[in-house]
């Protein structure tokens, strides 16, 4: 379990080798702190490159950077040649001969919307490639590792392993199963109520915790919602926050057991400047609803509805992560949270982020 404050400062990346732990050790902690930093720099894609994953990529030699570089969104330059483009903004080109590319991902050795990063690193006269997780496509993973040795390239593999592969791991699950990941938002008072009583506010949570559910869905390429939820709120589910400009407003899909006509036309969902990104999955299938974003480019999907359709998605193990807002309220009322839930729910990996009076709680499930 993980406690921290929000706006913690990031730990700076500082590299001292001590020569009595020998020069492997050394390179080995080398290796480390230029791969946290290439995983620096694939976070500021997060949210933003779908379908594709997010990406980091940094360039050194003898110990200092040339360059760095991220993948900032599909059909753009992956974070390979962005880093490589730095570097010939300030180097000449042969000064990447020899040196070594450290990239959260294995870089990509086939021809998609980009050419692919493995003839990059090539012809950039590079020697030696670190990277972090494995293509999770079964077709290419250790595809670029057996291409670059070929050529001679010292390839070393799973360097910061599991930060690299916590970056992809919405594009992984689509890989894997053809469903994004599945993140389940939900603010609770202490006594466990979802809503406030009649005539009360209708936030149970602080401006600064409103705030971060506009961070998670940046986070986010959809937001689904309930039929109920929909009628009574009439929520419009966008990213409101000036900061957060640079994304695309995610898809919203309303899931009913009735029909879309039966909805009100003139929520907001409907009627807004981002209607067309409005989906309505009329049959209440879960599992159908999930694939239809997937194949819309969706690798991470959040939910925010009542307590009826989160139990649901609970109960049909569909759920990778929960982030529950915790509010310092005793409401009363009938509202509980994840109404219905038939069975326990385990949860692992937990990180509680305190944010002025609320605690966040963010958990893998299962």
């Amino acid at each position: 379990m993980v406690i921290h404050r929000e706006n913690e400062p990031i730990k700076n990346l500082v590299f001292d080798a001590d020569s009595h732990h020998g020069v492997e050790f050394a390179r080995m902690n080398a290796d480390e702190t230029w791969m946290q930093l290439a995983i620096e720099e694939a976070k500021k894609g997060i949210g933003l490159t779908s379908p594709n994953p997010a990406v980091g990529a940094v360039i050194v030699k003898n110990g200092q950077m040339l360059g760095k570089g991220w993948h900032t969104r599909a059909g753009m330059p992956h974070a390979e040649r962005e880093a490589i483009a730095n570097v010939l903004e300030n180097h000449s080109a042969k000064a990447m001969m020899d040196a070594t590319i450290y990239v959260t991902l294995e870089p990509c050795s086939t021809q998609g919307r980009t050419p692919p990063c493995t003839q990059g690193i090539l012809d950039a006269g590079i020697s030696r490639v670190v990277y972090g997780a494995e293509d999770p496509n079964p077709a290419h993973a250790g595809v670029a590792k057996r291409l670059l040795e070929s050529q001679g390239l010292e390839v070393t593999v799973g360097v910061e392993n599991e930060a690299c592969l916590k970056l992809i791991r919405g594009f992984s699950k689509v890989q894997r199963s053809g469903l994004p990941w599945v993140m389940l938002k939900s603010a609770i008072s202490l006594d466990g109520r979802i809503t406030r009583p009649p005539g009360e506010s209708q936030w149970l949570t602080s401006p600064a915790s409103r705030e971060m559910v506009q961070r998670l869905r940046f986070e986010s390429d959809a937001i689904i919602t309930g039929g109920n939820t929909f009628r009574i709120d009439n929520p419009a589910l966008t990213l409101r926050s000036e900061a957060l400009s640079a994304k695309t407003q995610p898809w919203r899909m309303v899931i009913t057991r009735g029909k879309r006509e039966e909805l009100p036309p003139e929520h907001q969902l409907f009627t807004d400047v981002y209607a067309d990104r409005t989906l309505v999955q009329e049959s209440g299938d879960l599992l159908a609803a999930l694939k239809q974003l997937a194949e819309r480019g969706c690798q991470s999907v959040m939910v925010e509805a009542g307590g009826t359709l989160m139990a649901a998605f609970l109960e049909a193990k569909l759920v990778d992560e929960v982030a529950i807002f915790y509010a310092p309220l005793l409401t009363g009322g009938p509202d509980y949270g994840f109404a219905g839930l038939a069975e326990d729910i385990s949860l692992r990996n937990s990180e509680f982020t305190q944010i002025g009076d609320d605690l966040l709680l963010r958990a893998l499930v299962g």
